[in-house]
């Protein structure tokens, strides 16, 4: 298996996992099945790298003068885009979006922190330490 197709499951594997745990976390955000999870898994994957630079290249001075914030507000309207999309996703409204985004931001740094590919590489003098 290619390397970059082992990435994306592990990608995709851990933003299913951060969307199952935040449905469970928060109560405005639903999904009818697990397919409907899968699939908003990989949606929002799919809208975080293609619709999500365009959008932030255009609100770069939005951004700029609420001193970064302003990106959480996109996130959560990644949230809301996908979830319009997907049916059997379930999402009661901007709020839930906006604490759920911050959620998965932090729940898949935690979990992506702890994968083997992740870890810090020093070299020193041809050693190779693994942090």
């Amino acid at each position: 298996m290619s390397a970059h197709l082992s990435d994306f499951l592990i990608h995709w594997a851990i933003m299913s996992l951060s969307l199952w745990v935040a449905s469970y976390v928060f109560n405005g955000i639903k999904f009818s099945d697990k397919s409907s999870l899968l699939v908003s898994a990989l949606m929002l994957g799919f809208v975080n790298a293609v619709l999500r630079p365009i959008l932030l290249i255009l609100t770069f001075p939005l951004t700029i003068v609420t001193l970064g914030l302003f990106i959480l507000v996109v996130n959560a309207l990644m949230i809301m885009l996908v979830a319009k999309l997907v049916n059997g996703f379930k999402l009661s409204g901007f709020w839930t979006a906006f604490f759920v985004s911050i959620f998965i931001a932090l729940f898949s740094l935690f979990i992506e922190y702890f994968l083997p590919s992740q870890g810090v590489v020093i070299m020193n003098s041809g050693n190779t330490i693994s942090v």
